[in-house]
């Protein structure tokens, strides 16, 4: 039903997409070194979810409101900035906090809010694809946007395994790591979306 090129170009687009949710991947494996694999597919199933719905969204989005969803696109580095920096600073401040006290007392594990707002926030750019695939019928953009989450769960849980080795061996900074990350990615889409 579909060609190799639309395989080739899903697989792309979900390399690309799961970049930042990878580099948050590997923060939420620092902060963590001794995460389940349970804990780690939940990680990685929020992102793929997340990278799932928004093309979607935005495919929809060109189908009915194209000109609204031009006015929200404006928003969207400023949303991924707003939320990458404050959970950026939050896991750095909880580092710094918890500096003194032994190691297996203070890992913490994402909260649902947390790891929502992390996918939403590594996703958000997703819905442009929308506008890529809008010619697509609903079957292919479905298709597509299933094959982008495949791909950004398999690299995000390579992510979670490098972070949690990693993690190890910075025991003690790993939350900082961590936060410098968001925080990074968070001004990466901001710039990307400015510019």
């Amino acid at each position: 039903m579909f060609g190799i090129s639309f395989l080739i170009n899903s697989i792309l687009f979900g390399v690309a997409l799961a970049m930042d949710a990878f580099s948050v991947s590997v923060a939420a494996g620092l902060a963590n070194p001794g995460m389940r694999r349970s804990r780690m597919a939940t990680i990685a199933g929020t992102f793929c979810f997340f990278q799932i719905a928004m093309p979607l969204i935005g495919w929809l989005c060109v189908r009915t409101v194209a000109e609204r969803f031009a006015l929200f696109q404006k928003a969207v580095p400023w949303i991924a900035l707003v939320l990458l920096l404050f959970l950026g600073g939050k896991m750095i401040a909880e580092e710094m906090a918890h500096r003194d006290a032994p190691q297996e007392e203070v890992v913490e594990d994402l909260g649902g809010g947390e790891l929502i707002a992390q996918g939403v926030a590594t996703s958000i750019d997703a819905l442009s694809v929308g506008f890529a695939i809008e010619e697509l019928p609903w079957q292919a953009a479905l298709t597509e946007a299933l094959i982008i989450g495949a791909v950004t769960f398999a690299i995000c849980m390579g992510g979670l395994r490098l972070g949690r080795s990693l993690g190890e061996k910075l025991a003690g900074k790993a939350g900082i790591v961590g936060g410098v990350i968001l925080i990074a990615i968070g001004l990466e889409i901001f710039i990307k979306g400015v510019l």
